[in-house]
């Protein structure tokens, strides 16, 4: 057994909620136990997740060389671990060498996610010692035309999927004459294969924090709202606790570092509506009414929460300004192609072998995102469709793996990014029954305040179910495509206005799940 050193060791265990699914807390005490054991004087912080989840539980030992990585570890491995020498960075077979050196992580481009994985989430010392509050220092010394200038500037678009530059919709909210405004942030992140939002609420807090505060400066807002669904009881958790410790030290309240401007901020939690993350939805839900999409015009910038002007922003769109506001907008413009600018946090989730998150420059492509970071299909077949942007997504054939993550590339191919979720599947699936997926999902989770979504959707399973079970599969096809049509053009929000990528996409890549020739489909 090696010998254990005399001064304190830092070792580090995620506390994400991929983690502690996988078994980190069990980690966590069985490394203090045995530890303490054998006498060895250990610090054990809990970090967030670095996003490599086929490694959780990632333990990371604090060295003079940096951060030494071992993973997954289970509780079972830690007596190994301490006997191979753990606690100064030695061999084990599940030592991944230094962190910031796998390869996984080392070629992302970490900008949103600069502090994810690296400090206690809730430690406001920690994320001060890292950069954090710089933006709101810069902001504090600025006009509110000039902080939104910045961010109209950086090129800052939508991360929620929408894409509209969020610059512009800060500038209607300055200019909107109210004795009260409001920021929002939507944490209502209900798309399969997503996580990111997940991860900067559970994983780094206070960039959410800082980034609503630096919102309410901009545009004269004194009170904010994070609405976060049900279902991510650690990330409501994690928010609190920062919040309370924010409000402490002067970060939030009714004067700002001493500045005599005000902010306030709450957590409000949904109740899992999957249409509630569409933003008057959402306002509605907010308001304690029934989560039901209200008609544009007039827009929440000038008729928001209460009736007065809002802004409405996702998770990433809010946590990306406080790295724009510390470093300038050419900084975090000099990132991407086109109008794309910056960094996307994309999500690799369905059948990869590396599932995680991968932050990077948008330009990128498909094929190396699913290859290169996912390491192809976790069975080892081909790669056959990918579904990029949730459930309402385009599904994408192996020929359109060489585009670009770029909104107008994406737009292009009759597809969409979203919130950069990326789902695989390999070629033993069936697409005309995720087809079906897309209008039963559609059919569950409208609001019913429209007719094209709300019966066209049922209509939908009933129509794909005929095809499937070869009951005049020309004329149903058909049907299928003009029910489509009526969905895409007549639906009052993107509920239902979505719900035909995937359907149409299936049709139109993949033919003959659908029992017709290419030609015959396309023909329609």
């Amino acid at each position: 057994m090696n010998a254990t050193p005399s001064c304190t060791v830092t070792v580090y265990v995620p506390r994400d909620s991929t983690a502690l699914a996988l078994g980190a807390d069990e980690v966590a005490l069985a490394l203090r136990e045995q530890a303490a054991a054998r006498g060895a004087d250990i610090n054990v912080v809990r970090n967030g997740s670095h996003g490599m989840f086929w490694l959780e539980p990632l333990v990371e030992v604090a060295t003079p060389q940096g951060r030494i990585a071992y993973g997954p570890v289970s509780e079972d491995d830690v007596a190994g671990l301490l006997d191979a020498g753990l606690l100064q960075g030695g061999a084990h077979p599940l030592r991944q060498g230094p962190t910031q050196e796998i390869p996984y992580l080392k070629r992302q481009e970490r900008l949103t996610f600069a502090r994810v994985g690296i400090t206690d989430p809730v430690s406001l010392d920690d994320y001060l010692a890292h950069e954090g509050y710089a933006g709101l220092d810069r902001a504090l010394s600025m006009s509110p035309e000039a902080i939104v200038q910045e961010v109209l500037d950086s090129g800052l678009r939508g991360r929620g999927g929408a894409a509209f530059p969020t610059g512009i919709k800060w500038k209607t909210v300055l200019g909107a004459q109210a004795a009260q405004k409001y920021v929002v942030c939507n944490a209502d992140e209900g798309d399969s294969g997503t996580f990111s939002d997940r991860m900067i609420m559970e994983d780094d807090p206070y960039v959410l924090i800082e980034g609503m505060t630096i919102a309410g400066l901009a545009v004269g807002a004194t009170q904010g709202y994070i609405y976060v669904r049900s279902e991510y009881p650690h990330a409501i958790a994690a928010l609190n606790e920062a919040i309370a410790h924010a409000g402490s030290r002067g970060y939030l309240g009714a004067d700002l570092l001493g500045s005599g401007r005000a902010f306030h901020l709450e957590v409000r939690k949904g109740a899992g509506a999957y249409v509630c993350g569409e933003e008057t939805a959402l306002l509605e839900s907010l308001e304690g009414k029934r989560g039901i999409v209200r008609a544009k015009p007039p827009l929440p910038a000038l008729q928001g929460l209460f009736g007065q002007p809002t802004v409405i922003n996702n998770v990433i769109s809010l946590a990306t300004v406080p790295i724009v506001l510390a470093r300038g907008a050419a900084f975090y413009r000099d990132y991407g192609m086109g109008r794309s600018r910056g960094t996307l946090p994309l999500q690799l989730a369905g059948n990869l072998k590396y599932g995680g998150l991968v932050e990077k420059a948008f330009g990128i492509t498909l094929r190396e995102l699913l290859f290169g970071y996912g390491g192809g299909a976790e069975t080892d077949r081909p790669i056959r469709a990918v579904q990029v942007g949730g459930p309402l997504g385009a599904y994408l054939p192996e020929s359109a793996f060489d585009t670009p993550i770029d909104y107008e590339a994406f737009a292009a191919i009759g597809a969409v990014l979203g919130h950069g979720g990326i789902v695989a599947f390999d070629d033993t699936v069936d697409m005309a029954r995720q087809a079906r997926y897309a209008m039963e999902f559609c059919a569950l989770e409208s609001c019913g305040k429209c007719t094209p979504c709300r019966i066209g959707s049922t209509r939908g399973v009933e129509v794909v179910d005929r095809i499937i079970a070869n009951q005049n599969r020309p004329q149903q096809i058909h049907l299928l495509r003009d029910l489509c049509d009526l969905m895409l053009h007549g639906s009052l929000c993107a509920m239902g206005g979505m719900t035909p990528y995937p359907v149409l996409s299936a049709l139109d890549h993949f033919p003959e799940d659908f029992g017709a020739p290419r030609d015959a489909q396309q023909a329609a």
